[in-house]
């Protein structure tokens, strides 16, 4: 697979965000895979993650971008770390992949881990229906709760939310439960995390299956930290792919 550099126009602000896209071989239509970075990184932190499993399934790659490591470091940080901008980042990356053609629509997937595991749970709640399927691991779901828990993070949390409680939750996957009910997502989570605690997964989810018992919104505490496991990933994933071709019903 040859990777692509893309820059998408963003419908928000007009300005031009890169993505890496590797798409597979062939003129049929193909399931499309969405990789998210990790808190600290950009597009290129999970080409080695998630490259191996596209070729072994056939599957077009997606890394976008939106708007670049949650740090303070960063100079558009406070367009990072799950604003509006970066969630529409997202959506418009796919929007042009599937505007070049032979995308499956109907089987997008969705995956990140850590602070991409964060946007993954916030996808959920900002477009659930473009997503077949979405894996969140390790992921924050209350940026106040992990500024007071986390110091080494803090100071990147109270930067992309300008130091704004009411903007940290509207970051945060938290406040969007209702929508969230509405997807198909399974969390992961390490019970023994020591960057972020499993707490935040069981918070969530506990807050879901609660008000809607009937959600498709599962969860998974394994025996590990802070990580993401990809073919327990892809396992999930590959579990809600639905084919195109159809088997023949013989009577």
């Amino acid at each position: 697979m040859k990777q692509n550099e893309l820059y998408v126009k963003s419908t928000v602000d007009g300005t031009l965000q890169p993505s890496l896209f590797y798409r597979a071989e062939g003129e049929e239509k193909r399931p499309l895979l969405v990789g998210l970075h990790t808190w600290s990184a950009d597009r290129f932190n999970q080409v080695r993650n998630m490259l191996p499993y596209a070729e072994k399934y056939h599957f077009h790659l997606l890394l976008p971008e939106f708007r670049g490591p949650n740090k303070a470091t960063n100079p558009n940080c406070t367009l990072a770390c799950g604003s509006d901008e970066a969630r529409q980042d997202i959506i418009d990356a796919i929007d042009y992949c599937v505007a070049e053609g032979n995308v499956d629509t109907d089987n997008v997937f969705l995956l990140g881990a850590s602070g991409g595991g964060h946007m993954a749970m916030l996808m959920a709640g900002f477009r659930p229906e473009y997503f077949r399927a979405i894996g969140a691991f390790v992921g924050i779901t209350d940026l106040k709760k992990w500024s007071e828990e986390n110091m080494e993070y803090r100071e990147d949390i109270l930067a992309c939310c300008s130091n704004d409680e009411e903007e940290m939750m509207k970051r945060s996957p938290m406040t969007y439960i209702d929508n969230i009910a509405t997807s198909n997502i399974k969390i992961f989570h390490g019970k023994y995390d020591p960057r972020v605690q499993v707490s935040h997964s069981i918070r969530i989810f506990n807050a879901i299956n609660e008000k809607y018992p009937r959600a498709s919104v599962y969860f998974d505490i394994f025996d590990g930290g802070h990580e993401m496991n990809m073919e327990v990933a892809m396992s999930w994933l590959m579990s809600q792919y639905v084919k195109l071709e159809q088997e023949e019903v013989t009577g």
